[in-house]
């Protein structure tokens, strides 16, 4: 069984930090791309930041760019989102995605599964 398990989530100030885990287990991890997706109240899911496992390459929304950095440790199975430099406009749940063909990207469709999602709060 698929699964991926977030934490990591929480409240901070404005200007602060926070780091995202995504545990993955139930298959093939180093076949995959791992993205983090985000919604806020109201809005549209939308991309984050991915990671393909089998070569590293990285894609960054243009509003997180500079800010967040993913990465993984394969030997746990586990992919990070380093948040820095956080906003109140960056207040949203947090969800991790797996992406079968490997690729990865930004687009929801490219995803087949999905874990249940951290919050994360920015007060101004």
């Amino acid at each position: 069984e698929v699964q991926l398990v977030e934490s990591g989530g929480g409240l901070v100030q404005d200007g602060g930090s926070l780091r995202l885990s995504c545990a993955a287990s139930g298959f093939r991890f180093d076949h995959f791309a791992i993205g983090w997706f985000r919604q806020a109240p109201g809005k549209e899911r939308e991309g984050v930041s991915c990671i393909s496992v089998s070569d590293g390459n990285t894609y960054y929304a243009d509003s997180v760019k500079g800010r967040f950095t993913i990465s993984i440790d394969n030997a746990k199975n586990t992919v990070y989102l380093q948040m820095n430099s956080l906003k109140p406009e960056d207040t949203a749940v947090y969800y991790c995605a797996a992406d079968s063909s490997g690729l990865g990207g930004l687009a929801k469709y490219e995803f087949d599964y999905w874990g249940q999602g951290t919050q994360v709060t920015v007060s101004s």
